[in-house]
């Protein structure tokens, strides 16, 4: 929607300066701490993303691979504990196979890379964070370098065929 949610670290009179700016583009700004937050607060953001998206993907195969109604699956769940932002928008196109839109595989590649080099510089285990990157190298080799991420769900698919 063009509309990002900005977590902004460094000096907080500094960012109030620009944050009429910061507004164009923006629907909520967050003063995170000291410089670098802002950046460790977005790779947070980026393994919640990773998740979900292995979620949403597994989800909509299963009811494919069960011969349910796909569409009444997801307005069930849709209403309950399993709704996100990316149940809303990607799980239509999931069930169709359409990738060639969205964030890019490649860049999530970057982001979670990021993730992991400082998950280990700092102790944190992040075993699920790990296993998705994996999977988009998958998808990547399967020519999904450009593909939206939610084509996690292509890797889904095209392991049902072998």
């Amino acid at each position: 929607n063009g509309q990002l949610s900005v977590m902004a670290g460094g000096d907080a009179d500094a960012l109030s300066r620009v944050e009429p700016a910061l507004m164009s583009y923006s629907k909520a700004i967050k003063h995170m701490g000291s410089s670098g937050a802002g950046q460790l607060t977005k790779m947070a953001n980026q393994i919640c993303i990773a998740g979900v998206v292995q979620g949403l993907a597994e989800a909509v195969h299963f009811a494919q691979s069960a011969d349910l109604d796909t569409d009444a699956v997801l307005d069930a769940i849709s209403k309950g504990a399993a709704q996100s932002w990316q149940m809303d928008n990607r799980w239509k196109t999931m069930a169709q196979g359409e990738f060639e839109f969205g964030f890019a595989v490649d860049w999530m590649r970057k982001d979670l890379g990021l993730v992991l080099d400082e998950a280990r510089a700092n102790g944190s285990h992040l075993a699920l964070t790990a296993l998705v990157d994996q999977f988009y190298s998958e998808v990547q080799a399967m020519g999904g370098a450009r593909w939206d991420t939610s084509s996690l769900a292509a890797r889904l698919q095209d392991r049902k065929r072998d």
